[in-house]
């Protein structure tokens, strides 16, 4: 709307500032110029909304694999959040079976929706492949490091192996985390599916993916620490 008026008084420039008064033709440009600003700043990117902005960049856990629309965690989170008076946004960017090569390959246009939090929940089907640890590493630690090139603040949410896949497998997959977390100084959420993993009540009968009352006791473990990040927002810490 702006953009069409502008275009419109700036067509009828040369043919009107013969009748119209410079000082009026001034102060309309300066109106004009002043509304612009906002819209501006929108195209570049920045937003001018306080509600802050979480994105779950993850597999099927988030996705919602098996579940009815509105269900899945990301949407869960929302909704717990907005009960206790918490205004966010939240974008499911859960794909079913995705590694983390696969979350790093669409990273970048995940980002151009301008998350201020990036909830990082990937490595399940790196571990479920057998996938070699250094490469999730590799590829997690990527990731981090795009959400810092962004400004986006990131909290890692840890997986654990299945362990028929041999102790020094697992003993170096469940590590990937916490020194991802200490050395970019992120917070952690040890694992993911704390209290809902091998409790057949609260998973799907595949015996992996949580069902609603699974990922309900999810969001009520992980909610204190998704609030004291969104607290870190707004104060700057």
């Amino acid at each position: 709307m702006i953009g069409y008026v502008t275009r419109v008084t700036f067509g009828c420039w040369g043919s009107c500032r013969a009748l119209v008064p410079a000082r009026w033709l001034a102060l309309a440009l300066s109106v004009l110029l002043a509304l612009a600003v906002p819209a501006a700043r929108a195209a570049d990117g920045g937003s001018t909304s306080s509600i802050p902005h979480i994105l779950v960049l993850g597999d099927s856990l988030v996705a919602g694999y098996g579940l009815r629309q509105g269900e899945a965690f990301p949407e869960a989170l929302g909704a717990a959040l907005n009960a206790k008076a918490r205004a966010v946004r939240v974008t499911n960017a859960g794909v079913s079976g995705d590694t983390s090569a696969g979350g790093l390959a669409r990273v970048e246009w995940s980002l151009d929706d301008r998350p201020d939090l990036l909830i990082l929940e990937l490595g399940a089907n790196d571990a479920l492949r057998g996938l070699p640890v250094d490469d999730l590493r590799r590829n997690l630690a990527a990731i981090i490091e795009a959400c810092r090139q962004r400004g986006v603040r990131v909290l890692l949410a840890g997986m654990q192996a299945p362990r028929n896949l041999g102790p020094d497998y697992t003993r170096r997959f469940d590590a990937v985390y916490p020194e991802l977390a200490k050395r970019y100084g992120l917070t952690l959420y040890p694992f993911f599916l704390d209290g809902v993993a091998l409790d057949r009540s609260l998973n799907l009968p595949d015996g992996m993916h949580p069902n609603a009352k699974g990922v309900q006791v999810i969001v009520q473990r992980m909610l204190p620490v998704v609030e004291r990040e969104l607290d870190a927002l707004r104060t700057g810490n």
